[in-house]
């Protein structure tokens, strides 16, 4: 996704067919913002509620992975960007209206959070880390005082991250499918639910798994809610949003998305959970395989279906 074409609401998939081929820095930058989000979540909820060794995955392995995923995820992004040199201006005003401010700033703070908690806990992992500098040792110890505070933070502004993948869309009005207020809350679930995954598949307690799989079920029904809710919107609106909708109801996205998204992604891996948790023998990867997929697919189509709605003139 050029950053010219999306910013001026140019881009037309008739101009030139292969545009797309290249366009996947943006959709890839959104799946990785909502895992770490979901992550951080989850991290930062259970350690608050003192549940640290019951969930050690959640709260202590699956951070460390953060930093690595927004790092990636900000390269993506910088890789999209057409003067990638001015990106610094981003940081020198606020602006409480923009999306991109508030995406900027988060990850400004998000980021070197995520690399305090996985430094804090990278000890208890792998007991044989030493830390070479004693400045940084004296760090980390000054920062364990602090952990609930940056629990909290972190928490917090992963909510904020997750939302913000789905508002950097819908705040282009120009684009009938991403304008709807239901992008921000649709992503931030859909991050949640591929954090969950990715936790099940680092697990290696049955408990935790049961746990995160019990979470992930709700997580994808309140999905699937919203995406039928979304396009219910859309059939009761505006002409251009009909059309928009029409490209996932027997249009040209149809079998991708209920295909791959819905079903390969929500419904057989929940449906797979369902049959793990009554004890079934399926091996566990595969369900929290499947979200993760369908998660990072789900990007991709909107991505690409939503530069191929536009108004008519």
């Amino acid at each position: 996704m050029r950053e010219e074409l999306i910013v001026s609401g140019r881009m037309n998939p008739h101009i030139d067919p292969q545009l797309h081929i290249w366009e996947w820095q943006i959709p890839a930058y959104l799946f990785l913002g909502g895992l770490a989000a979901g992550i951080l979540f989850f991290a930062g909820y259970y350690f608050i509620k003192g549940k640290s060794e019951e969930y050690p995955t959640a709260v202590k392995l699956a951070p460390i992975f953060v930093p690595v995923f927004l790092a990636l995820g900000l390269f993506f992004l910088f890789l999209d960007l057409k003067h990638k040199l001015y990106f610094w201006r981003l940081y020198t005003a606020i602006k409480l209206e923009s999306p991109m401010s508030w995406g900027a700033w988060t990850l400004m703070i998000i980021t070197p959070l995520s690399m305090v908690w996985a430094a804090l806990h990278i000890k208890s992992l792998f007991p044989k880390w030493d830390w070479k500098f004693d400045f940084v040792k004296d760090i980390i110890k000054w920062l364990e005082d602090y952990k609930t505070p940056v629990a909290w933070a972190m928490m917090i502004l992963a909510v904020i991250l997750g939302i913000y993948t789905g508002i950097l869309l819908s705040a282009f009005n120009a684009r009938p499918l991403w304008n709807t207020s239901i992008l921000g809350p649709l992503f931030l679930v859909s991050g949640l639910s591929t954090g969950a995954a990715a936790i099940i598949i680092m697990s290696k307690s049955s408990a935790e798994r049961h746990m995160f799989a019990k979470i992930d079920l709700v997580l994808i029904a309140v999905e699937l809610f919203l995406i039928i809710h979304m396009f219910m919107g859309f059939r009761a609106s505006t002409q251009v949003q009909i059309d928009a909708a029409s490209m996932f109801l027997g249009g040209q996205f149809t079998a991708p998305f209920w295909v791959f998204v819905v079903g390969l992604g929500l419904l057989v891996p929940a449906s797979l959970e369902v049959m793990e948790l009554r004890n079934k023998k399926i091996h566990y990867m595969v369900a929290p395989a499947l979200v993760l997929f369908g998660g990072l697919l789900f990007r991709f189509i909107m991505a690409y279906a939503g530069q191929m709605s536009r108004w008519l003139y």
